[in-house]
């Protein structure tokens, strides 16, 4: 397990969040389906709030903050972006570096034909023909925690 995984797991353990072994739905934090719709929904409205904060970043560039203080306060940014999708991933017995490189590893996987990446006008990285999905080794990897085959 990775450090950052470690402390992840131990923060949800201090303040009383959900940190299981391996990957579950705990039925007594989610009896139902409907209480983790209602959970997905207020973690993606918490989600969106965490975005928002990059305004006060736009504030201190347009401010003429120094380099130095716009790299310090846009890893701050993303940094609480992905702790707090780690945090979330964590409750549900989600091992944040194991499923983020399979993530990888698809991603890897949307070259064009030539081999070359290919953008979107925003400069998205679009799927190449080669492209897979990472469900199936994001599947894969659960069973395979859970002690499971199929």
């Amino acid at each position: 397990m990775s450090k950052l995984n470690e402390q992840i797991k131990a923060f949800n353990t201090m303040y009383g969040l959900p940190a299981p072994e391996v990957p579950v739905i705990d039925h007594a934090v989610f009896p139902d389906r409907l209480d983790l719709i209602d959970r997905l929904a207020k973690f993606k409205l918490i989600l969106l709030e965490e975005l928002d904060e990059v305004h006060a970043l736009q504030v201190s560039i347009n401010r003429g903050a120094s380099e130095i203080e716009i790299l310090t306060e846009l890893a701050d940014w993303l940094g609480d972006l992905q702790v707090y999708c780690a945090s979330e991933m964590a409750k549900f017995g989600l091992d944040n570096a194991a499923v983020l490189s399979i993530i990888m590893e698809s991603n890897m996987s949307k070259l064009g034909p030539d081999g070359k990446p290919i953008y979107d006008e925003r400069g998205k990285v679009m799927k190449g023909p080669g492209y897979y999905k990472p469900e199936l080794a994001i599947k894969t990897w659960i069973l395979q925690e859970l002690g499971e085959t199929k």
